[in-house]
């Protein structure tokens, strides 16, 4: 344990070393190899790769907030459902080693399996409208059924519904991919205040995931740069509703710059909150209208045994839905009208307009509406 303790301390005096970002650490474990190395090489080695402030700072003794922090880090890792993952160790997701600058220290509370599992991250807006809410949560729910973990950043609006879909996957079924928020504070706070009942939640069935040291709060400047690991994490990124200037066309940005696929929903031409969207597909996100759309696409990476209600076909032939198909015909339709068309009570017909909706096969329109797709 004690060698644990001082390999995670050594570490984190690298991390929290002024003037120590991502590139000049990697050149330093480049140069040293662990971080052990690195604060016993001395000052004049040190000095031909780094600044000599660097130099100086590295080769002398660690601050008391240093000491501090490795002090609370260590017995915050002590909860079994707690993590500290670095670089070097085995469980430090492989997805993110392929990316630009991944972080030195991750700091994980939940289940650490979900990190190395397909996923797709869902991202928009934090004053999302009510159909943008919906989408979030259903989209999710069907890529989570279909064993799929959705990350996102447990920010309010999509991200919120985003992470709720997840959820409500990994509770009805046995293949639910369930999800990982990644935030911008430590992992020991949690913000916004108001989502703590689904912090709670996450970090039981999901896995909360954070750069940054225990104690940072909430700085402005530290959200777009966690971008990258929502990114970075997933094999593709699905952007609901994002204005034309927004952090969720720079999630969408860098999933294309570390070779992810970007969909987009579109939206109505009017909505301040499609034009984002909209942009995306100008630059070549793909178009999607279902959940089925990005399973299709991502087919290669999530287990075949998960299709579960999102695949089509396990619909055919089933006596309930081809009559409800039938009372729905392919103009849009009010709930109560389709009731009274297919004799279904409303719980049963709730339950089977999700299945449709799954599996691409019917979509709601604003107002309670439903429309046959196929």
């Amino acid at each position: 344990m004690a060698s644990a303790t001082e390999g995670l301390a050594g570490w984190l005096r690298l991390e929290q070393t002024s003037g120590v970002g991502p590139d000049t650490a990697r050149k330093l474990l480049s140069a040293f190899g662990m971080p052990e190395n690195i604060l016993a090489a001395g000052f004049s080695a040190l000095r031909q790769v780094v600044s000599e402030r660097v130099a100086q700072a590295l080769s002398g003794p660690p601050t008391s907030d240093t000491l501090e922090l490795i002090e609370r880090t260590a017995a915050w890792a002590e909860d079994p459902g707690n993590h500290v993952l670095t670089l070097a160790d085995a469980d430090y997701p492989k997805a993110l080693l392929d990316i630009a600058d991944p972080p030195i220290v991750l700091y994980a509370k939940g289940r650490l399996d979900l990190l190395s599992r397909p996923a797709v991250a869902v991202v928009g807006s934090r004053n999302a409208t009510a159909q943008g809410i919906l989408n979030a949560e259903k989209f999710s729910e069907a890529l989570g059924q279909a064993g799929l973990t959705i990350i996102s950043g447990m920010a309010l609006g999509i991200d919120t519904a985003a992470h709720q879909g997840a959820l409500r996957a990994h509770t009805s079924g046995d293949i639910g991919g369930s999800t990982i928020a990644v935030i911008g504070t430590g992992a020991d706070i949690v913000y916004p205040a108001r989502n703590r009942s689904l912090a709670h939640r996450i970090a039981e069935m999901g896995c909360i995931v954070s750069e940054y040291p225990l104690g940072m709060p909430g700085i402005a400047a530290n959200f777009p740069r966690r971008n990258r690991i929502i990114s970075g994490l997933a094999q593709g990124v699905l952007v609901i509703e994002a204005a034309a200037q927004s952090g969720s066309l720079i999630t969408a940005r860098m999933a294309a710059e570390q070779g992810r696929d970007v969909f987009a929903i579109p939206g109505s031409i009017h909505s301040p909150l499609a034009k984002g969207c909209h942009q995306l597909i100008k630059q070549g996100a793909k178009l999607v209208e279902s959940a089925q759309d990005i399973l299709e696409e991502l087919s290669h990476c999530y287990p075949t045994h998960a299709a579960g209600p999102t695949d089509a076909g396990t619909l055919a032939g089933d006596p309930v839905i081809d009559k409800l198909l039938s009372s729905m015909g392919y103009d849009p339709v009010d709930a109560n009208t389709l009731a009274i068309r297919s004799g279904l009570d409303a719980a049963a017909l709730s339950a089977q307009l999700l299945t449709l909706e799954l599996a691409g096969q019917a979509e709601m329109l604003p107002g309670g509406i439903y429309r046959r797709i196929h």
